[in-house]
């Protein structure tokens, strides 16, 4: 098991991640890396000690990404009715889907990393699925993957946010 880091190094480890977050999202995972480490405030040597390489990086600015998407689900579960968290972080994860896109493609082609993003997305799912079941808000044979592919799906068909939220609107899962 690695060593926790020390307090500095977290912090500028935390400071890429999220300069790298904003910087990807402005102009792509083909970035200037040069450019993550200006507005991280670090060098790039400390960028390089921490991301050797630039997949590395890409693949821990997106688990990030799906790890706040997975604590969304936890604070929408506990805050509202089952009904609305199921259909508000759905909506966070065609929003995940919609901007990771590229991102997600760009990571890794490591399939092991890959398939434990999308079990963490199932999981999350899962949970919030579940909950509205046992509340009776949706059909019982609403399967989890059924789903996540249909929103898959919707953004996939959608070019606009607009639409996608319409189209979602539409989709009938109610006992």
């Amino acid at each position: 098991m690695p060593r926790p880091l020390r307090a500095d190094a977290q912090r500028n480890r935390d400071l890429l991640l999220g300069a790298a977050a904003d910087v990807f999202a402005e102009r792509g995972a083909d970035a200037p890396m040069d450019e993550v480490a200006r507005r991280a405030g670090v060098g790039n040597a400390t960028m390089y000690r921490h991301f050797p390489t630039r997949s590395d990086l890409l693949a821990a600015v997106y688990a990030d990404e799906v790890a706040q998407l997975r604590a969304s689900a936890e604070s929408l579960r506990a805050a509202g009715s089952p009904g609305e968290a199921l259909h508000a972080w759905l909506r966070l994860f065609m929003d995940h889907l919609t901007t990771k896109r590229d991102l997600a493609l760009a990571a890794t082609d490591d399939t092991a990393l890959h398939a434990a993003w999308h079990r963490t997305m199932i999981e999350a799912a899962s949970m919030l699925l579940e909950e509205a079941g046992q509340a009776g808000l949706v059909r019982a044979d609403l399967d989890v993957r059924d789903l996540l592919t249909l929103v898959r799906g919707i953004t996939l068909a959608t070019t606009d946010r607009e639409q996608a939220e319409r189209l979602l609107s539409l989709v009938d899962w109610s006992a």
